[in-house]
């Protein structure tokens, strides 16, 4: 099963209630509303695309350790994803499917991070859970994000349901502001060149992990010739 079937089989749940108590259908509407309106702005078509130089960034892992894209860049491609947290499930199903990719992006020479704007305990909490080999970087303020072109601020109905929802982002990233970045995953050339991109402003899609093998081999072929 695929990362797409194994959201749509999460979101079936979620909407008959098998996850959950059912979520009401003025929830349903308020959630499918937010994500209209984002894709209605265009953000996603003006954030960092392929053919991009990438912004550099220096990121503290979940043990306060800094992780440097340059340096990263320096042994080989570097994918990210960026993750809205610990609290959200979509996100929590890619961090699956990334790590079953993890060795086939490892042989390929590329190494993986994740960028999100919670808290390092909320990351260590996030990768003891979902089993991951690769570190959740801390974005303060979701500045890297927004460097990506990616931060959004949720609309005042939709933080009145995440509250609901007990889904505190002050809390969950120690910042009182209620922004969040748009599900997106990056392929950074050696160059620092975006390869690949793919941001989506409805986070129930994600693109399988599997395409960015392509890619991957792609850079590998032109760096060997």
């Amino acid at each position: 099963m695929d990362l797409q079937d194994r959201l749509d089989a999460f979101k079936a749940d979620f909407i008959s209630g098998r996850w959950l108590r059912q979520p009401t259908k003025e929830a349903l509407d308020t959630m499918s509303r937010a994500t209209a309106e984002l894709i209605k702005t265009g953000q996603a078509q003006r954030a960092k695309k392929a053919g991009d130089a990438a912004p550099e960034f220096t990121l503290k892992d979940p043990d306060g350790n800094p992780v440097s894209s340059r340096e990263r860049l320096a042994r080989g491609p570097l994918v990210i994803s960026f993750y809205r947290g610990v609290w959200c499930p979509y996100c929590n199903l890619e961090l699956q499917a990334l790590q079953a990719a993890l060795p086939d992006i490892a042989t390929r020479g590329a190494s993986l991070v994740a960028i999100s704007p919670q808290t390092a305990p909320n990351s260590r909490k996030s990768q003891r859970e979902n089993k991951l080999g690769f570190p959740i970087l801390s974005d303060v303020r979701s500045e890297v994000a927004n460097a990506f072109g990616i931060r959004f601020a949720l609309p005042d109905y939709l933080v009145e349901l995440y509250k609901g929802f007990k889904n505190d982002l002050p809390v969950f990233n120690d910042d009182p502001s209620w922004v969040l970045p748009m599900p997106a995953r990056y392929v950074i050339g050696t160059d620092g060149t975006i390869a690949y991109s793919e941001v989506n402003p409805d986070y129930t899609q994600r693109p399988d992990p599997s395409e960015l093998l392509p890619v991957l081999d792609r850079l590998k072929a032109s760096k060997a010739a």
